[in-house]
């Protein structure tokens, strides 16, 4: 950053009354640089405290902070002209701007599946329209000349394994990056949990028990389809934790026979004789060669939107039934969870985690050790290399936690276990 943009922000930035001029000469003096914050991928309960303790440390610690908006299209979209309004690509934060958003959830400085290093020629910008003509660009010598002319030094992704993976090809290219884990999976490398779990699995054990009342006024099956591409945490946890009697996750193609008697038999066994499964959204029946989607279209990081696999399980529950029910038939409550376990405010572990994730990665700044993964390990906050989310899926150890008979989860000795017992994946 030049003499003259370092003036142009300690001027804008810095508290100008009498009662400040003490911090504000402080400030000025021990000026350390520029972080700059995004959020990648799906929105979840937790963000805005991690830009919030993430702000507030390094304003204190002498940084400027800037927020890019609606994650890497942030960049991609940012006009490095200094006539060009790019108000809504970055930001500036102050501790008043993260202080009224740190509370809510979601996240304030928006977020998108943009991916500079697979971008569509329809989502090149109208300014680079001559740069890069290709139906599919790699802009990465865009974005850190973009990085350049923001000038920031340091850059915090807060995202999944696909937001951080951008990070990760980034810091090879020479930027300083600390990353964050973000994901209602929980499904991020090297760490035992990610912001948004918590509440994630709370909502789910919430919403399972009230939809219990329906299934039961009606004697019916409860199907609650939740979470989880890949991995099956946020149903195995859920259902560990008594939200359901059975729960079917990515990692075991199941045989719906096999399901829907162990259902009529949890049905008759309950007083008000229902019986509920959790389903993750990209479990498999047995006969199925790929997982249930919403459409054929698919993102930047080849994804194309699950949903659906509750409702084809409730229809064959339906189907089935009568084999193991005395020939009668029994009827189905099916929802799906979706948005309603990742809207809203973070629950306590939600506001607790990112505001330690944020300040853990001040201390790595500040210690000058870049290219790291902030993390959990086995209840202890730590750090990982960046690299251990490229190539690798964390998924559940289906013969250490998953009963295949019984499609539910084993209970065995918890001791010395992470406080969401299979999520370590050490």
């Amino acid at each position: 950053m030049s003499q003259q943009d370092t003036h142009s922000w300690r001027a804008s930035y810095i508290p100008v009354t009498r009662k400040h001029l003490a911090d504000k000469l402080t400030i000025m003096n021990s000026y350390r640089g520029t972080i700059g914050i995004l959020t990648g991928g799906g929105d979840v309960p937790g963000l805005n405290p991690a830009i919030r303790a993430i702000t507030i440390r390094a304003i204190r610690e002498g940084y400027r902070v800037v927020g890019i908006r609606r994650g890497w299209a942030g960049l991609v979209d940012y006009v490095p002209d200094p006539e060009a309004d790019n108000s809504n690509n970055v930001r500036h934060l102050t501790e008043d701007v993260v202080n009224r958003a740190g509370r809510t959830g979601g996240t304030f400085l928006h977020s998108s599946r943009t991916r500079p290093s697979h971008l569509p020629i329809s989502k090149v910008p109208d300014h680079l329209a001559g740069v890069y003509t290709d139906e599919i660009n790699d802009i990465t010598p865009t974005i850190l000349s973009n990085l350049e002319h923001i000038g920031i030094d340091n850059l915090i992704p807060i995202g999944g394994d696909d937001t951080l993976s951008y990070g990760h090809r980034l810091h090879k290219e020479g930027i300083r990056v600390t990353a964050i884990p973000k994901t209602m999976d929980n499904d991020v490398p090297g760490t035992d949990y990610c912001i948004g779990f918590g509440t994630c699995v709370t909502r789910t054990i919430e919403m399972a028990h009230t939809l219990r009342t329906s299934a039961g006024s009606h004697e019916r099956f409860l199907v609650i389809e939740v979470f989880g591409r890949y991995a099956g945490f946020s149903a195995l946890l859920p259902a560990m934790a008594g939200a359901s009697d059975r729960c079917i996750i990515p990692e075991h193609p199941f045989d719906m026979d096999q399901l829907t008697e162990l259902m009529c038999y949890d049905r008759t066994r309950h007083p008000s004789n229902y019986s509920v499964v959790l389903v993750s959204e990209g479990a498999t029946m047995s006969h199925q060669t790929e997982m249930s989607f919403e459409s054929e279209e698919a993102d930047q990081y080849g994804h194309r939107k699950l949903g659906g696999i509750g409702d084809k399980v409730a229809w064959a529950l339906k189907e089935n039934s009568p084999k193991w029910n005395a020939g009668r038939r029994v009827n189905v409550v099916s929802q799906r969870l979706g948005y309603l376990v990742r809207c809203g405010d973070p629950d306590a572990l939600d506001s607790i985690v990112p505001m330690a994730f944020g300040n853990l990665a001040l201390d790595l700044i500040l210690e000058g050790t870049y290219g790291r993964l902030v993390s959990v390990r086995n209840g202890t906050y730590d750090n990982v290399p960046l690299d251990v989310v490229v190539g690798t899926k964390k998924v559940v150890d289906v013969e250490k936690y998953y009963n295949m008979e019984r499609l539910r989860p084993f209970y065995h000795s918890f001791n010395r276990r992470p406080i969401f017992i299979m999520t370590s994946d050490m």
